[in-house]
């Protein structure tokens, strides 16, 4: 029997490799579940050992999430999502992990969970527990991107927001920039969870993106319409750069006009 979440979960990740963000094992995906969401799947869990995860997430004491593996295809979760995906437990001293469902043949969580969990953590403080998705894909202009423009945040975010109108309404706080720095590691999941107090998009540099969103589909709206902000702008670039764009006294009366406000750095 398949269960909705995990159905919805698995909808996400086929969608985002067919975008082109997910080549062989690139991103990752995880989902803090609902209470209500807990008691459809419960039936299926079949708790392991508990794991250490080398970091302490107090917001997340007993949550249960689902997680892609480490190692492990977007592309096959469909076909094998037992052995591509699973769900987690963290426990109630918010240090360590077990696995309770899924994650077969000796896989085991994403080895990006520390970043995940920590934006998670950090998501949970400033969003009064809204926000339960972080993706991070790997997408393509927004990477082409981090090579060419200044990596500054206000100046990224400008960049992003000229390139269509309903840019600053769906990402009115911006996008943060994190160095080029080893992924997997604490050292970026502590740069990252430090920005996302202040955005809901995080670029890594010459890496990809990380999301975070209250639902697996507006997260991944999220990302699409970063990535294809990106994606306008270098072919602006490509044509020679822009000939006229939208100014900031146009962006505050869109900001009005849809009643969001938006980062004042980005309007200098």
């Amino acid at each position: 029997m398949m269960y909705t979440p995990i159905n919805e979960f698995i909808r996400i990740t086929k969608d985002a490799y067919l975008k082109g963000w997910h080549e062989r094992n690139g991103g990752n995906l995880t989902y803090r579940l609902t209470k209500d969401e807990v008691e459809e799947i419960k039936g299926i869990f079949n708790a392991r050992e508990w794991v250490e995860l080398g970091i302490t997430v107090e917001n997340l004491k007993n949550e249960i999430f689902l997680v892609t593996g480490s190692g492990k295809f977007f592309r096959c979760v469909e076909l094998s999502y037992e052995e591509n995906m699973g769900a987690i437990e963290i426990s109630p001293c918010g240090s360590k992990y077990r696995i309770l469902w899924g994650l077969t043949n000796g896989a085991v969580p994403t080895s990006e969970l520390p970043s995940h969990l920590m934006n998670h953590n950090v998501k949970f403080s400033v969003t009064n527990g809204s926000h339960r998705v972080i993706l991070h894909s790997h997408t393509t202009n927004i990477i082409a991107l981090t090579f060419v423009l200044p990596l500054n945040d206000t100046i990224f975010t400008r960049e992003l927001w000229e390139m269509a109108t309903e840019c600053p309404v769906v990402f009115p706080n911006g996008v943060g920039i994190v160095p080029w720095m080893i992924p997997g590691g604490n050292e970026i999941a502590f740069a990252t969870s430090e920005l996302m107090k202040k955005y809901d998009v995080a670029i890594w540099a010459h890496h990809g993106t990380f999301c975070s969103g209250e639902t697996l589909d507006l997260t991944f709206g999220l990302m699409d319409t970063v990535e294809k902000a990106a994606e306008i702008l270098v072919k602006v670039l490509s044509m020679g750069g822009k000939k006229q764009t939208i100014l900031s006294h146009e962006f505050k009366e869109l900001g009005d006009a849809f009643k969001v406000t938006l980062n004042p750095e980005c309007l200098k």
